[in-house]
């Protein structure tokens, strides 16, 4: 059986070299928590690490709720699913799962939590626990998914998907690279003079989009759009401008981070976009468009009416409306492709709907499991995460750290010097010393993630972050 045996939380503060502008909120400061979980896996001891930023208004969009509220919630969510999981007998981490996600489930809803947010908890208990069963039985996350170890029975939750094993649908070997899709903020410049002496960090790192594809030969982007037209319309000329300038062979999706709360708003909105003459090139380019309508519609039987009515429509998919279990399975009845992959959202649940896309391809659908962001920096969240997305077959991720802060500069030197002897397809040292990402021709080498237990080989040295014993 496997039990929890211990919990603490380290803390590092985080301040961003650019102001990241998504949704309704500049992000300039963040605290990244790790979570160190010790665990009894069948009488064999393993501790397991998660980490991730508390990023304020993305599990809820509140505009009225203050930042170091909405901060200090998100580390009450973690708290609970760790108290939580100390009740948690189970002979499988997939089962271990299943209760831990029942228990908190019901602690949100009587706590008045959005799904989303509540299991932000959740997943931190179940990535410590991933990493540690790889780590005790010296195996890859990719193996341990698409084998037994896991223990995962996906019709157990989706009655489709009886009979079906994760080997029938997750790939044999894990992506052994991926695009790294650049995220262009609502904020961020797109050319180089447009940066003021004043605003370039004195850190070597590239600032506008046109020096970031100098600097890393990218090729996929991920662009912001807040549904202002004649703004949107603009920049993305601009942006397009950019990349015929640069002769960039590109893909891109848009994010609309739930700006639209009229279901058929957001067509009219497109549509005037798709008519554009300057924006003409980037259209047959477009991977899919994510999360563009507010939650609070998302998943209304409106969106299925309008699907119905828009047969021309690009692949829709949601983020911040997979909140549950079933959204991924509700999104696609109404017409969506797809949904996204965070690891804050769970990765046995993007197991369970890798799953439900394999079955929707099959019938001739057009599906999208894509691999975006949380703006996460370092050695403990990003890499975990990008293992996660090679094991689910994802060549596309939202790859925003390596942009949005300066490096791991803000990282105990051991953390660094473990990150540079781990991961040197990953990093590399910067001119300033500290390692920074190492984008070669817009894609990311996942060799050395691929090989490690849940992306983190090793015992990284943690002695210098601030630590708050749970259980």
């Amino acid at each position: 059986m496997i039990t929890l045996r211990s919990a603490e939380l380290l803390r590092l503060d985080l301040r961003l070299r650019l102001p990241f502008r998504y949704g309704i909120v500049t992000l300039t400061e963040v605290p990244q928590i790790v979570a160190r979980i010790e665990f009894d896996l069948g009488g064999r001891i393993a501790t397991g690490l998660a980490a991730d930023i508390l990023a304020p208004k993305w599990f809820t969009k509140d505009p009225a709720r203050a930042i170091p509220d909405e901060i200090e919630e998100m580390l009450r969510v973690i708290r609970a699913a760790v108290r939580h999981a100390t009740a948690v007998r189970a002979p499988t981490a997939f089962a271990f799962w299943r209760e831990l996600y029942a228990a908190q489930a019901a602690w949100g809803a009587a706590n008045g939590l959005a799904p989303l947010l509540a299991h932000f908890g959740t997943s931190f208990v179940e990535r410590a626990l991933l990493h540690a069963l790889c780590r005790v039985n010296e195996t890859t996350l990719s193996k341990a998914l698409r084998g037994g170890l896991a223990g995962i029975e996906a019709g157990a939750v989706h009655a489709g998907l009886r009979g079906v094993a994760p080997a029938d649908f997750l790939p044999a070997v894990p992506s052994p690279a991926v695009f790294a899709r650049h995220t262009i903020g609502l904020g961020d410049p797109i050319e180089a003079g447009e940066v003021a002496p004043s605003d370039r960090p004195d850190d070597g790192l590239p600032v506008a989009l046109d020096e970031a594809i100098r600097a890393y030969g990218l090729r996929h982007f991920k662009i912001k759009i807040n549904g202002e037209a004649a703004r949107d319309r603009d920049r993305l000329a601009r942006i397009a401008s950019v990349l015929a300038r640069e002769n960039v062979d590109f893909a891109f999706s848009l994010d609309g981070n739930e700006t639209w709360k009229d279901v058929a708003s957001f067509r009219d909105y497109f549509l005037g976009l798709r008519a554009e003459p300057p924006l003409a090139a980037l259209w047959p380019r477009l991977l899919y468009v994510e999360q563009p309508w507010h939650r609070a519609v998302a998943l209304s039987p409106a969106i299925g009416e309008l699907a119905r009515t828009w047969p021309d429509r690009p692949p829709i998919i949601i983020d911040e409306s997979d909140g549950e279990i079933d959204s991924a399975a509700n999104a696609l009845a109404l017409g969506y492709a797809g949904t996204s992959h965070k690891n804050c959202k769970g990765v046995f649940k993007s197991v369970l709907n890798a799953g439900l896309l394999a079955q929707a391809r099959a019938a001739g659908r057009t599906t999208v499991l894509s691999g975006e962001d949380l703006c996460s920096v370092g050695p403990l969240s990003p890499l975990p995460d990008l293992a996660a997305a090679a094991a689910l077959g994802i060549t596309s991720v939202e790859r925003n750290g390596q942009h949005y802060y300066s490096g791991l500069a803000q990282f105990p030197a051991a953390l660094q010097e473990h990150a540079l002897r781990h991961h040197p397809d990953i990093y590399v040292r910067s001119e300033r010393g500290w390692p920074r990402i190492e984008i070669r021709d817009g894609q990311l080498a996942l060799g050395s993630v691929n090989a490690a237990p849940f992306g983190l080989p090793g015992d990284p040295d943690l002695s210098a972050l601030a630590v708050e014993r749970v259980v």
